[in-house]
């Protein structure tokens, strides 16, 4: 009779699931700010012979802190993940899908980071040109948001003599801080100028560098 209760007990435990505490978070990662009214998704998934079958555990919307927690009940064999619908205009995101126990699984807490796209179109000119001894070399040395560290030490854009260059249109990018450095070589003097420029969401603009 005990070992009959023990059985039951333990398939009650598993049939049940254990309960998780889920926060979500979701933030503007150029500036720190949270997103009010995402959407979220709680969903679990479970493989069989028939394929991948979903379900949606809790959905909701985040709340005006950007915020929003639910307590889900973990059954064995399922997996579990969160997701934000990204905002209008989203340029980037650190992760769309966010699953339990995985790597932005933070003790139960999960921050999404999302930023809005901006345009931005180089314009660069040679005002003052000595002849074929100026050389010029621009460098992307960093952003608030989505920058590859890979990338710093290379030049986007470099040219001899009297080197000009105008952007045929604008690249999207991510809303925020970007730092640029620009190096001028001229009659054997090497002179370096750092710019930072702030793009806000849905801005359209023109970097002009006059050298």
């Amino acid at each position: 009779m005990r070992v009959l209760l023990i059985v039951l007990l333990g398939i009650l435990f598993v049939s049940c699931g254990k309960k998780r505490s889920i926060h979500i978070t979701a933030t503007n990662a150029a500036t720190g700010e949270r997103y009010a009214g995402l959407q979220y998704y709680i969903v679990s998934s479970t493989t069989s012979g028939n394929g991948e079958k979903y379900k949606t555990e809790k959905s909701g919307f985040l709340n005006e802190n950007g915020e929003a927690s639910e307590i889900i009940r973990e059954k064995q064999y399922r997996t579990y993940a969160v997701r934000v619908v990204e905002p209008e205009n989203s340029c980037y995101n650190k992760e769309i899908t966010m699953y339990f126990d995985g790597a932005n699984d933070k003790n139960g807490h999960f921050d999404f980071e999302f930023a809005e796209c901006a345009y931005l179109k180089l314009n660069i000119n040679n005002v003052n040109c000595q002849g074929g001894g100026d050389y010029f070399k621009l460098y992307h040395y960093g952003s608030d948001v989505g920058f590859l560290n890979v990338s710093q030490g290379s030049p986007i854009r470099e040219g001899g003599g009297c080197y000009s260059y105008t952007g045929s249109d604008f690249s999207d990018v991510p809303m925020g801080r970007r730092f640029y450095k620009w190096e001028v070589i001229r009659n054997g003097i090497t002179n370096i100028y750092y710019d930072t420029l702030y793009l806000s969401p849905g801005e359209y603009k023109t970097y002009d560098i006059n050298y």
